[in-house]
């Protein structure tokens, strides 16, 4: 009996961190497909020469500051996106809260492929004071 519980004991250690991988950023997810994938798309590839590309967006990577502030206030002008120029207007998503923006960029930093590390409310809210 003990070695069965000892079994058990330690496949649970094992399996634990792997489906704790699983859900990570789910809100972030569900709040791009909610908010942004009908642009980005959902693997985040973007629009040819209208919609930035956010999979292995150089600018992601760069300006997460502007990032931030793009969700929330929009964003019109040129932009560069690893090398191409992109000038179509992103509409401001007002009525995302801090906690919301910052679950969206945590999921597009590390969605596709992307490693651009995480970003926190404090993050957030400095930059949207700026």
């Amino acid at each position: 009996m003990r070695i069965l519980i000892s079994v058990v004991l330690f496949c649970s250690l094992i399996a634990l961190p792997q489906a704790c991988g699983q859900t990570e950023h789910l809100q972030g997810q569900n709040l791009y497909l909610q908010h942004c994938s009908s642009c980005h798309f959902e693997t985040g590839e973007g629009l040819r020469q209208l919609m930035p590309p956010l999979a292995g967006s150089d600018y992601l990577e760069n300006y997460p500051d502007q990032v931030v502030r793009g969700i929330r206030r929009g964003m019109s002008g040129e932009m560069t996106v690893n090398g191409k120029v992109y000038n179509h207007e992103m509409p401001e998503n007002k009525e995302l809260s801090d906690f919301q923006i910052v679950n969206i960029v945590n999921y597009i930093n590390q969605a596709w492929g992307n490693d651009y590390g995480t970003i926190t409310v404090g993050d957030s809210r400095k930059w949207l004071e700026e």
